[in-house]
Parts: C-alpha cells; sequence; structure tokens
C-alpha cells in the first residue's frame, strides 16, 4: 500500500508491504529540489567569487574557469528558455565581468525555477551544442548538468588556487547547509 502525505514541499510516502514491514520514502517537489540547488549554486559561485577577489591577484586560469562556469550557466539558461543566441564559452572575462554576470544569474535562475511547473521539467528541449549538433534534453537533465558542471569547474579553481599557494572557498554543498547559507 503506498500512501502519501505532503510535508514543507515534499511527498513523505509510506509504503507498506504486509503487517510490520512498513518504510517511508521522501519525495521532494522537482521544482523546489532545483530551486535549492540552484541556491547552493549561487552561493557557492559567490564564494567562488569572494576568495579570488580576496587573493589580490586570482591566477588566470581560476578567472578562466569562474568565467567558463557563468558563460556555461548563461547558455544553458538561454536553450531552456529557447533564445538560441550564440555565446562564447570559454570568455575573456574581468572579475568585475564575472561579479555582474552571477548576480544576474542568480536572478535569472530564480525566476526560471518561480516559473516551472513538474510538468515543464519533464519536457525536453531542442537545441544546437557549440559544435553546431542538434540535440534535445529534458529540462531536469539539463538543470542537474549546469549545477554539476558549475562544481566540477569550481573543484579545479580550488586546486589552481592551492597550487598557487592561495587559500580557495570553502564550497562543499553539506557546509552551505550546515551554515545555513542554504535551507
Amino acid at each position: 500500500m503506498l500512501s502519501p502525505t505532503l510535508r514543507g514541499g515534499a511527498f513523505l510516502w509510506r509504503v507498506c508491504r504486509g503487517a510490520g514491514d512498513c518504510a517511508s520514502i521522501l519525495c521532494m517537489d522537482t521544482v523546489k529540489h532545483f530551486t535549492r540547488l540552484f541556491a547552493y549554486d549561487t552561493w557557492a559561485n559567490q564564494e567562488t567569487l569572494a576568495s579570488l577577489r580576496k587573493s589580490q591577484a586570482p591566477p588566470a586560469r581560476s578567472l578562466k574557469f569562474v568565467a567558463h562556469i557563468l558563460a556555461a550557466e548563461s547558455l544553458w539558461l538561454d536553450r531552456l528558455e529557447q533564445k538560441g543566441q550564440p555565446r562564447v564559452v570559454w570568455p575573456e572575462f574581468t572579475l568585475q565581468q564575472c561579479e555582474n554576470l552571477a548576480n544576474d544569474l542568480a536572478r535569472l535562475w530564480r525566476r526560471y525555477l518561480e516559473m516551472s511547473s513538474e510538468g515543464d521539467l519533464a519536457d525536453s528541449v531542442g537545441y544546437r551544442n557549440s559544435q553546431g549538433e542538434a540535440w534535445s534534453s529534458r529540462k531536469d537533465d539539463i538543470l542537474m548538468h549546469v549545477v554539476m558542471h558549475s562544481a566540477y569547474h569550481r573543484g579545479q579553481i580550488a586546486a589552481d588556487m592551492r597550487s598557487a599557494g592561495l587559500v580557495p572557498a570553502y564550497t562543499d554543498f553539506i557546509h552551505s547547509v550546515r551554515q545555513g547559507f542554504v535551507e
């Protein structure tokens, strides 16, 4: 037997296979889940930018990675919104340009998710990749890719900063939750 209960934007399912053989499964609303992940992504990008700013002269490679993170996030948002605007995925941005774009993206991703529904996120969207090849992907897969892609490159930034003798931002997801930066 399956019985759902709504708790704080998530469904708690109680699954029973027989007398005394019951388990609870928590299923979060997909839009709320991605809203939480993008809140983390925004926080982690801001922490990374702050660590680069503190370094006085950020390593060129680190700056290139953060510019790529933000350009890719912008590109994927354009694809989701079917804007089809060509973007450079490895731009040469200053730290200030990165900070400006990060602030804009925080607002734009929040708005995109606020206007999305469960059904919307299961839909596919067609687009062309940077080589001009036609592809189609589910919106929720794109959102997961954006968050994971950004985390991957923030790890590269941390390694690059450490190798330059600098202290990178601490951007682990669990840290953001423990410290109350992400609910």
